[in-house]
């Protein structure tokens, strides 16, 4: 267990921050912008709990503990080297995708096919599960972009694909399975 006794250090005043493998790069640049979106989209999954019960919670905080394993996934460089690290670095892996695959089926299962866009909104739950998904979509573009520079574990860019589909299904179970969904009317302002 990491045991945090001073928060502070002072190490980054200078613009820049340590990956989990010691090497210090830049707080722009895009590896620490990707997990530090993943960071800002379990934040967001937090806020979501505060509506959540039952299944739902226990859902979003297994969701708040992958994306921590997500984090340390983007925050260690150099996949190639796993294997000589001292301890096995966390790795986003299949079965976490498949698990988030599962539960979109099952929530789907119960919902009436859309026949138009639907708007963030309805239930509080619902508003912020929609904030999730625009959020991980945010996260996922950051872990493609840094995908096209460096080495990324596909399986984190998987996650945040099926993370943005599964708060969007999530919301629709969220606002009474899609009967309090607020649709979208097309040219409605003019």
């Amino acid at each position: 267990m990491v045991v945090l006794n001073k928060i502070y250090t002072r190490t980054g005043d200078a613009g820049e921050t340590a990956l989990s493998d010691g090497t210090r790069v830049a707080k722009h640049s895009t590896r620490v912008s990707a997990y530090g979106t993943v960071d800002e989209t379990n934040a967001t999954v937090g806020l979501a709990r505060l509506h959540a019960g039952g299944e739902m919670d226990a859902q979003l905080a297994m969701i708040q503990n992958d994306l921590f394993d997500l984090g340390a996934d983007l925050s260690k460089p150099d996949l190639e080297r796993d294997g000589e690290a001292e301890y096995p670095p966390l790795r986003i892996v299949a079965q976490q995708v498949e698990r988030l695959e599962r539960e979109i089926d099952a929530m789907n299962a119960g919902l009436e096919p859309l026949r138009s866009f639907i708007l963030p909104g309805g239930s509080p739950l619902s508003a912020h599960l929609h904030l999730v998904r625009t959020v991980s979509r945010r996260a996922e573009r950051m872990a493609v972009e840094l995908s096209a520079l460096e080495p990324v574990n596909p399986e984190a860019i998987k996650y945040l694909n099926r993370l943005s589909d599964w708060a969007f299904v999530a919301a629709r179970v969220a606002n009474a399975n899609g009967s309090a969904d607020v649709l979208w009317v097309p040219g409605a302002n003019r």
